[in-house]
């Protein structure tokens, strides 16, 4: 049976009452195709982690893409996650899945070592033990996943949600791994709207990274695509969330959409 894998993040996840038409519409293409092509949600929430920590008054610090994460950060960004997990999940549900909320600790899903330095207790060597995930979606189940993981000693880990999104599908060798954002289409120029990519190859990927035209959040959710690729995964396809039925317009190709090829 194919699978596929589904990570939504950034603006898409703006509305996360049960009522958000994007997620409504998330719940239906889901609903859609599960039959034959049961899914796996992953999330993220760096707006949600964001406003926690501005609220709590520590500050947000990136690196290549990475949320510098020490230990009182990594506290405030697992109970950011843990109630985007619960609003999705229940959203889901009220769109007609059997929706299941986790994190990569549950089951030991995702496994993973702090980098330390100066990104602290963000997650490297990601690992995923995909049978508890295999067996909800033998059941029936829609699983939800937020990408908090712990390290060999239990500790938890900040991972980003593109990378477990993306470890996950070469786990399950799952189809398609869609990454849902709120950006159409990677660009070969990041400030030119014009330079728009329908489709790109490993090598071009790489040959962006180096050159710095894939910079910021893109990076982690590009280094993603080619991991899955390189672990088996057969297609991976960037597209924005934010707009209405973005999953089955992705699936039939009738919006704007960046696909990774071997």
């Amino acid at each position: 049976m194919s699978r596929i894998v589904v990570k939504i993040g950034g603006h898409a996840l703006d509305q996360l009452d049960p009522a958000s038409p994007i997620l409504g519409d998330l719940a239906e293409d889901i609903g859609a195709i599960r039959t034959d092509t049961p899914a796996v949600v992953v999330h993220g929430g760096g707006p949600q982690i964001a406003s926690l920590l501005e609220r709590v008054g520590l500050a947000s610090e990136f690196l290549d893409g990475l949320r510098v994460t020490d230990g009182a950060t990594m506290e405030f960004v697992a109970m950011a996650l843990g109630l985007v997990n619960q609003r999705l999940t229940a959203a889901l549900e009220r769109g007609g899945l059997a929706a299941v909320g986790l994190s990569g600790v549950d089951g030991a899903l995702v496994r993973a070592a702090a980098h330390g330095g100066r990104l602290g207790r963000v997650a490297r060597e990601v690992t995923v033990d995909p049978r508890l995930v295999t067996n909800l979606l033998e059941q029936g189940w829609t699983p939800v996943i937020g990408p908090v993981a712990s390290d060999a000693e239990g500790e938890l880990l900040n991972c980003n949600a593109d990378t477990v999104a993306g470890s996950i599908a070469a786990a399950l060798e799952a189809d398609t791994l869609v990454l849902l954002s709120d950006i159409d289409q990677l660009r070969r120029d990041p400030d030119d709207p014009g330079s728009a990519l329908d489709s790109v190859t490993v090598t071009d990927v790489r040959a962006m990274l180096a050159d710095g035209a894939i910079r910021d959040g893109m990076i982690p959710k590009m280094r993603a695509a080619l991991d899955a690729l390189d672990a088996g995964a057969a297609r991976i396809v960037l597209a924005n969330g934010t707009r209405r039925h973005a999953l089955a317009s992705v699936l039939d190709g009738s919006v704007p959409s960046t696909e990774v090829k071997r």
